[in-house]
């Protein structure tokens, strides 16, 4: 599988405090990886840094085989990141429609794709961003980042805070993305066992270090090694 991404040894942090030590994994074209810890042990820094949100102190970040620890963060979207963050971000004041159109990058990904993957979007093209549900919100947050066309899609928590239903049908949209071979996909989730499914590789944070890096399929096989990082081996 040709490398798209990949980090060597990588510290990071936030002014002097240091988050992530000695961080590597690669992901290839089309990969798809479950990056999973308890809480505070690193997860949404590390999505953060692959972003340009945080301070880099060292080591090696390749996209493509561009250096990209040297691009700004504003120029990572361009290259083929997009990211959905755990607090969404969408433009309370723009219409659903306008929150992806004011995004939208020449690909695959348009409207009328976007529209068939979410119909509830559809349904709410008119309406401002905090006239959404929470699990509204969400799906704008996932369909602004495709708008993107992005290589690399983040997302860091999803299914978060939404009802049943909702988590059901984002994970039958997530899976489909993360097995579709038109992008790569990294995904935090507190629930290992809804992610490992869909995942070719797990990373497991513990503290800011790598504990495990492996495929995803050696977790499904012994949560019990899961219940020793997270304590939610049997969830």
């Amino acid at each position: 599988m040709t490398e798209l991404l990949a980090l060597e040894n990588v510290w990071a942090g936030y002014g002097d405090a240091v988050i992530l030590e000695d961080i590597s994994f690669s992901l290839g074209e089309a990969d798809s990886l479950a990056l999973l810890g308890r809480n505070g042990m690193g997860k949404t820094t590390l999505l953060s840094t692959l972003m340009g949100a945080t301070r880099f102190k060292s080591g090696r970040m390749r996209y493509r085989g561009q250096d990209l620890a040297v691009v700004p963060a504003h120029g990572r979207a361009r290259l083929g990141l997009g990211w959905v963050p755990q607090e969404r971000d969408i433009f309370p004041s723009l219409t659903v429609e306008e929150n992806m159109s004011v995004v939208a990058r020449p690909g695959p990904w348009d409207l009328k794709r976007i529209y068939e993957l979410f119909p509830r979007l559809q349904e709410r093209r008119g309406n401002m961003g905090n006239q959404l549900s929470g699990g509204e919100q969400q799906m704008l947050a996932m369909a602004r980042a495709l708008m993107l066309n992005p290589q690399v899609l983040l997302l860091d928590e999803p299914l978060e805070g939404l009802a049943p239903l909702i988590v059901q049908e984002l994970l039958r949209i997530i899976g489909q993305m993360a097995t579709s071979g038109e992008m790569a996909v990294i995904l935090v989730e507190q629930h290992a066992h809804q992610i490992l499914p869909m995942t070719r590789q797990a990373l497991v944070l513990e503290r800011g270090r790598v504990v495990f890096s492996g495929a995803s399929e050696t977790l499904r096989a012994d949560y019990s090694q899961l219940d020793k990082w997270l304590g939610v081996g049997t969830q």
